[in-house]
């Protein structure tokens, strides 16, 4: 991808774009879907953040952060989608998250987790910097089932560490 992505806070009049994206083909194994009452109580809450994604202006993904500035520093990346997938959307959306999540707050530990057949989710994640810590057995309730997480994080001193060596 040769375009830069930028990352704005979302509003409550993204909630329609949230939805389509939640709901493209092939993302209901892989992205949990929310009702817009779900959306808009979630908004209302300042334990949650919404990000949207633009390439030039134009929506192309989003992700939904729990426990954004925590007392405990710790956040997770709830949700994460983009418009096209497999065009490196992901990739730069995700890079750019995690550095407004580590800039923006006191966070220590950004975690996010995936099903651990999603190969393309968790090869997106580790080139933002995520390090893969095990399993999860049964810990994601996904369309009425236990399913296992494959969970990730980010500390602090990794990502400076990061930012430190670019």
């Amino acid at each position: 991808m040769s375009e830069p992505v930028d990352l704005r806070r979302g509003t409550s009049d993204d909630i329609p774009f949230i939805m389509r994206t939640e709901r493209i083909d092939g993302y209901e194994a892989l992205v949990g879907r929310w009702d817009e009452a779900r959306h808009r109580s979630a908004f209302a809450d300042p334990r949650y953040a919404y990000f949207i994604a633009e390439v030039t202006g134009r929506p192309v993904g989003f992700a939904l952060l729990r426990d954004w500035a925590s007392r405990e520093r710790v956040t997770l990346v709830q949700r994460v989608a983009v418009i096209e997938p497999g065009r490196g959307i992901g990739k730069a959306m995700m890079r750019v998250l995690v550095d407004t999540a580590f800039r923006e707050t006191e966070v220590h530990r950004l975690s996010i987790g995936c099903f651990p057949e999603n190969l393309r989710a968790r090869r997106t994640y580790e080139a933002a910097g995520f390090v893969a810590e095990g399993i999860a057995r049964g810990s994601a309730f996904f369309h009425g089932e236990h399913r296992d997480e494959l969970i990730l994080s980010q500390l602090r001193p990794d990502w400076e560490a990061l930012q430190h060596a670019a």
